[in-house]
């Protein structure tokens, strides 16, 4: 009959185990929409916009919302945005171009679940769609 304490040494041992497949599986690098992380999908970062029905310099304003509904954190949130041309200057601590490509979000920063969409107004000829290109899941 194994001891007492035989028995929570192989448990801890398996608890730390499942520790470290869960931890693994959470902290994984999301590399775009074909291949985000298992914690979270491309799908549970939400961009929603809006024509505000400003007009800036003859362009119209569009309004922009994102929010995380994945369980986990996302952080170094990259965007598509094509440099994020506008005839208005854009909030940088919204969102920023880091390459005639790709925007961050936040400055990298944590985007939480439930926590205030990351909001901003950008006027241009036409809206962009702003598809996920990165992030990084903190479960």
């Amino acid at each position: 009959m194994p001891s007492h304490s035989h028995s929570l040494t192989a448990m801890a041992r398996a608890a730390f185990v499942f520790s470290l497949l869960l931890a693994s599986v959470c902290n994984a690098t999301a590399q775009g929409a074909g291949e985000v992380a298992a914690a979270c999908r491309a799908t549970d970062l939400v961009v929603r916009q809006r024509a505000t029905g400003r007009v800036v310099e003859g362009k119209p304003e569009y309004a922009v919302e994102v929010a995380n509904r994945c369980r986990c954190a996302q952080s170094r949130v990259l965007l598509r945005c094509y440099g994020l041309s506008s005839v208005e200057s854009v909030d940088p601590r919204a969102i920023r171009p880091v390459d005639d490509d790709r925007c961050v979000l936040r400055g990298g920063r944590p985007i939480r679940r439930g926590a205030p969409p990351v909001r901003f107004t950008y006027a241009w000829m036409t809206p962009f769609d702003f598809p996920l290109v990165s992030s990084q899941v903190h479960c």
